[in-house]
């Protein structure tokens, strides 16, 4: 019998190309173009965030009086603003303040969320009946004029918008992370840890938690680009980041009003940076569910 044949002389099985359910989805997120495409922007922008400006042509924060409102040319790529500042190395710039605000205003998100959802899916009865009801309350307020709220009470700040953006975000991810809690709880394992007098903390976060990590990485991603829009709106408004940040929804804020003059460059590359990002977390974000649902 070669070492290869079972003992019943079948080929023994090939533990050695078995994978985990994770191992699955990283591998169906590799062979998903819309996962791909998706994350390839992310990178792109995240690239500018970091290094973007050490190759861009021009100090993005400097004023050049005489070349204010240059339409696009070989010299300046997507023209100048009303003050003469360079678009394009605006644009690459100003993706940092962006990518800085969102993944922190989402991280708080998930992880404040999370906990409301073990806590209120685990617990059922009168905690969650309490607790859901003044979540429900809060996510029936639109998250811009909570935010508008928040800020005018605190003060603007990038930390501000970090915590406003994350506490209006927290509730959702709540509830989703509080239905795939409720289908868990009734399964063995939790059955079983119950009567092995684990702490209620304990079950939560080591028995449960690992157990409902897709919904919450799907509802994370989708969350971030939210996040994005949501940074970008108050800052248009004059809420979010504050000069003199080249960040885009700063920059259309300062310059929408020269569209009518038909000086569209000094807004239309921002907008489009800003839809860029967002489509490109969408797509990481479908590529994710999907990947989970395979």
């Amino acid at each position: 019998m070669s070492a290869t044949d079972s003992p019943a002389g079948m080929p023994a099985p090939d533990n050695a190309g078995r994978r985990g359910p994770m191992a699955e989805v990283f591998f169906s997120l590799l062979r998903s173009g819309t996962f791909l495409t998706g994350l390839g922007i992310v990178l792109f922008w995240i690239a500018c965030a970091l290094f973007g400006e050490h190759f861009v042509p021009y100090d993005p924060l400097a004023d050049d009086i005489i070349n204010a409102l240059a339409p696009p040319s070989a010299e300046h790529w997507f023209g100048t603003d009303q003050i003469g500042r360079d678009v394009f190395s605006r644009v690459i710039v100003g993706s940092r303040d962006i990518l800085t605000v969102a993944p922190l205003a989402t991280l708080l998100a998930t992880v404040a969320g999370t906990a409301l959802g073990l806590f209120t899916g685990y617990f059922r009865g009168i905690v969650d009946d309490i607790i859901s009801r003044i979540l429900e309350a809060f996510m029936a307020i639109p998250v811009v004029i909570v935010a508008l709220l928040a800020i005018v009470a605190l003060g603007t700040s990038k930390t501000t918008v970090i915590v406003v953006i994350g506490l209006s975000f927290a509730p959702i991810i709540a509830r989703t992370v509080r239905s795939a809690v409720l289908a868990e709880r009734e399964l063995d394992y939790v059955a079983a840890a119950q009567l092995r007098h684990e702490s209620a903390f304990h079950t939560m976060f080591v028995e449960i938690l690992p157990n409902v990590i897709p919904p919450i990485l799907v509802e994370t991603t989708v969350r971030l680009g939210y996040a994005i829009f949501a940074v970008a709106t108050l800052s248009f408004m004059g809420f979010g980041i504050q000069p003199p940040s080249p960040d885009w929804g700063l920059s259309i804020s300062s310059n929408y009003g020269m569209i009518g003059g038909g000086f569209w460059w000094t807004v239309l590359f921002d907008a489009l940076a800003i839809a860029s990002l967002v489509i490109g977390v969408n797509l990481a974000a479908d590529g994710v569910h999907g990947a989970f649902n395979d």
